[in-house]
């Protein structure tokens, strides 16, 4: 795919004013547990968009040495051996909104850093999609061009986390009490890309968006 620009109606900020003060428009991709807002990124990635991933850039906090430290003072019951048990801190996490929000905010505090290692990888790139779950609830919305969600109605969330995870009902269920509602996301959103079906209706869906943002 040959490189695109964005169309000059969705660049909204300046590199002052928009996020970590990257020089280029920037699209954030968002969207719930199980919408597919993953799938919807390696479909762009495919295409040869730019993309930074939010989720690898807080895998790569985790593996910082003052993070660990930082996981064992408040969180020791989810460490064994040193290391982190994630389906533990998850649990802890979407249980107890009080430490989900010490454990964002600490690992929120390093992302700026990484965020910019990332942008540095790419050579000249027209536009950068971030692919951020928490787009709206850590109000980066206000810091970026243009926001884009990819959206499943709830039950199908709940229904595709069951599946990938092998988990209960009930578990889906608190897992996206822990989120912004999907609809509100949505509502939110400058585009949104439906992903009710399957993959060849996304495919067309992405090819969609894209054509409506760049050219």
């Amino acid at each position: 795919m040959k490189n695109l620009n964005l169309k000059a109606k969705w660049i909204t900020k300046n590199p002052e004013t928009r996020l970590y003060q990257i020089p280029v428009p920037i699209i954030g991709l968002t969207g719930g547990i199980g919408t597919g807002k993953s799938t919807v990124a390696e479909i762009l990635r495919a295409k040869n968009i730019p993309v930074i991933d939010a989720d690898k850039l807080v895998k790569n906090i985790y593996q910082k040495p003052q993070t660990l430290t930082f996981i064992a003072k408040h969180f020791p019951h989810v460490m064994e051996d040193g290391k982190i048990v994630f389906k533990k801190l998850r649990e802890t996490a979407f249980s107890d909104l009080t430490a989900k929000k010490l454990l964002e905010d600490f690992i929120y505090a390093y992302l700026p850093d990484e965020f910019k290692k990332a942008y540095a990888e790419f050579s000249n790139p027209r536009f950068i999609v971030y692919d951020v779950p928490l787009l709206f609830e850590k109000k980066l919305n206000g810091l970026i061009d243009l926001s884009v969600c990819v959206y499943a109605p709830r039950e199908i969330q709940i229904e595709r986390i069951v599946e990938r995870d092998k988990s209960e009902k009930a578990l889906a269920a608190k897992m996206l009490e822990g989120q912004m509602d999907i609809e509100e996301k949505k509502t939110r959103a400058d585009l949104v890309v439906l992903n009710s079906d399957g993959m060849e209706e996304l495919k067309i869906a992405v090819d969609q968006f894209l054509a409506d943002v760049a050219n």
